[in-house]
């Protein structure tokens, strides 16, 4: 039970861990981003140094291996031609002492084999090892410069978009100016239109009244000719006569309806 409760809780810690990740990474994408890349490059750095280190452990076992094989082939040749003094040695003594000697270097040799192929196995995997390294090293330089082609053209990508939005909202801004300087346009067209009509129908009216008093003022006939102009004052046209006329038709007027009230007045008192 507490082994299950133990692993739940690693479970749950792996997936908060990987959520908070997610988060990071959804907040701001191109740092997220670069800080893959400087993870690629600390554990390029690092299988780097493994390289090294497995070149010279390559290095010194081959070496080695080299070494004990050469050593091998001088004894085996060495062997070989005390093998052939033996066999053409004609004095016995002699030749017991050649036997010695090349049992001496066979034993030698046996007792070698074993180290030899050791040294051998051991310079093997030691290639085997660094190839694969080498391998590795290389596969992870290509894609960490592939993501940092990506991400650079990510950026550009990210910057060209930029300014497209830019340009698009400039040239968005620019439509409404215009839009709004139709409309000022059409106003101002729709003012000067109803103004230039207040204006016609001013120069109407004042057209009327001038032909009115034109109609209405005395002719340079009536004024000069004394014939005409006595006839008007006759008729009460001319310039004194309306007046007087005026007057006397007004002190009439009083008059009579002064006579009026005294004849009620006196209707009144009987």
């Amino acid at each position: 039970m507490l082994g299950f409760i133990k692993n739940l809780v690693g479970v749950k810690t792996d997936q908060l861990m990987q959520n908070s990740v997610e988060y990071l990474v959804k907040l701001d994408p191109k740092a997220a981003t670069e800080a893959e890349i400087r993870q690629m490059e600390e554990q390029l750095d690092k299988l780097g140094s493994e390289l090294a280190e497995a070149r010279i452990a390559f290095d010194r076992e081959k070496k080695e291996a080299e070494a004990i094989e050469q050593l091998a082939a001088q004894r085996m040749a060495a062997a070989e031609k005390l093998e052939q003094q033996m066999l053409a040695e004609t004095d016995p003594a002699r030749q017991a002492a050649l036997e010695k000697s090349l049992m001496t270097l066979i034993e030698m040799l046996e007792k070698m084999n074993p180290e030899a192929e050791r040294e051998r196995r051991d310079a093997a995997e030691a290639a085997e090892f660094m190839e694969m390294l080498e391998k590795t090293y290389q596969d992870m330089g290509e894609k960490l410069r592939n993501s940092r082609s990506e991400l650079e053209r990510a950026q550009r990508d990210m910057k060209k978009a930029e300014q497209q939005r830019a340009a698009s909202e400039r040239r968005a801004e620019a439509a409404r100016r215009a839009a709004g300087l139709a409309s000022a346009t059409s106003g101002l067209s729709v003012a000067l239109k109803a103004m230039r009509e207040a204006a016609e129908e001013d120069m109407k009216e004042a057209e009327a009244a001038r032909m009115k008093a034109e109609l209405l003022q005395p002719t340079r006939p009536e004024e000069d000719d004394p014939n005409i102009a006595a006839a008007l004052a006759a008729v009460g046209v001319g310039s004194a006569g309306p007046a007087t006329a005026s007057a006397s038709s007004r002190l009439a007027m009083l008059r009579a309806k002064s006579g009026s009230g005294s004849s009620s007045t006196r209707l009144l008192s009987r």
